[in-house]
């Protein structure tokens, strides 16, 4: 595949779909973004697809365009490391409903060659999958040696096994779910209000005037603060005052954790979208593997012979383990190969975004089983 304009960094590709939505419309043209590292073997049995979470992109592995930052999991993907471009042909997409190249509402609507902006089709997990799908045909690749995803890409990874089997022989979910708690939608509610609140919001109508930045970045504050564990904002900030050596007995940011969260807020609204934003939480929470199988988790893999390896942190509290554990038991029932195990960290949701080597280790053994078989 050496050669193939297919492949490679930073690549965009119009195609003609239709992807068919859980809400019974259908959606075409389908633009993707996304990236490939390494070569697709000549049996094309070495594609490994990585599946990023809510607010993540297709730059996995190399420089953001907008933030000049390294890619947001080279901790994992890279030479020598678990996910290998010398061993694998890494796929990673941007999703659909995002905003880093992918159809979603700030895309152009060729019927009006205006922004969809609200006018963008309400869209599910498994849509999302689906529209990975076509791009995967597109490449030429029909199975994949494995599906991997942290958070909202877990629940892609474990939508990928239970809608095309036959097309995925691992899957590695970490820090996922199969179903958002009632607790995770109110989350997403603050966050989308805090959105539609901002009066630049103008009913998603926005694109070509000022962004609903205030709106925006309220939302990201909320839903990191559900990233992070207690023990871990305790450690980091405490309650330590914010370049200043007593109280102002004002609303700036007087504790250091406030301007950390102000910090986040501001610096995401550069980079996302707050349209891409409602789209994507509202796709999470109407996520519930179980449902269209009669409520039972273990008939959304029956017959599966996809190998599992599920993983979560002892402190996040947003998908703690019993989630994950729900899952495996699922799996169990439905006699599907599943591995499991709960690691110690002391830094919430997000540290499977973050240094930790076990993780690597059980992600690279698990890869590497899967290779010898």
């Amino acid at each position: 595949m050496q050669g193939d304009t297919r492949f490679g960094l930073d690549k965009k590709v119009q195609l003609l779909g239709p992807v068919k939505l859980d809400s019974g419309a259908e959606f075409a043209p389908v633009e993707f973004a996304y990236e490939t590292y390494g070569t697709l073997n000549a049996n094309k049995s070495n594609a490994v697809l990585i599946c990023h979470a809510l607010t993540g992109d297709q730059f996995v592995a190399s420089n953001h365009p907008v933030t000049g930052k390294a890619g947001w999991w080279t901790r994992m993907v890279g030479p020598g490391k678990p996910i290998d471009p010398n061993r694998h042909c890494i796929v990673s997409i941007n999703v659909m409903g995002s905003c880093m190249g992918s159809s979603g509402p700030a895309s152009n609507d060729p019927a009006t060659g205006a922004p969809y902006a609200m006018g963008f089709p309400v869209i599910t997990i498994a849509d999302m999958v689906r529209a990975q799908a076509l791009l995967l045909d597109y490449l030429g690749i029909g199975t994949l040696e494995a599906v991997v995803g942290g958070s909202m890409g877990g629940m892609q990874a474990l939508s990928w096994a239970a809608l095309y089997p036959q097309r995925v022989r691992s899957a590695v979910v970490i820090a996922s779910t199969a179903r958002h708690s009632a607790q995770n939608i109110a989350f997403h509610e603050v966050g989308r209000q805090a959105i539609m609140a901002d009066p630049r919001w103008n009913n998603g109508a926005y694109y070509g005037r000022e962004a609903p930045a205030s709106g925006l970045a309220v939302a990201r504050m909320a839903a990191h603060i559900t990233y992070l564990s207690e023990a871990g904002l305790t450690e980091k900030f405490g309650r330590r005052l914010q370049n200043r050596d007593a109280k102002s007995f004002g609303f700036d940011a007087d504790f250091q954790v406030e301007s950390y969260l102000r910090y986040q807020g501001l610096s995401f609204v550069d980079r996302f979208d707050a349209n891409s934003y409602l789209y994507i939480t509202r796709a999470m929470d109407y996520f519930d593997l179980a449902e269209p199988h009669d409520g039972v988790l273990a008939k959304a893999f029956a017959g599966t012979r996809t190998r599992f390896c599920m993983i979560s942190f002892d402190s996040d509290w947003l998908y703690p383990t019993a989630e994950s554990r729900r899952i495996v038991h699922a799996l169990n029932a439905a006699g599907a190969a599943a591995s499991f195990v709960e690691l110690s960290s002391p830094f919430g949701h997000d540290a499977f975004l973050l240094e930790a080597p076990e993780m690597n280790r059980i992600v690279d053994g698990f890869l590497r089983a899967g290779e010898c078989r």
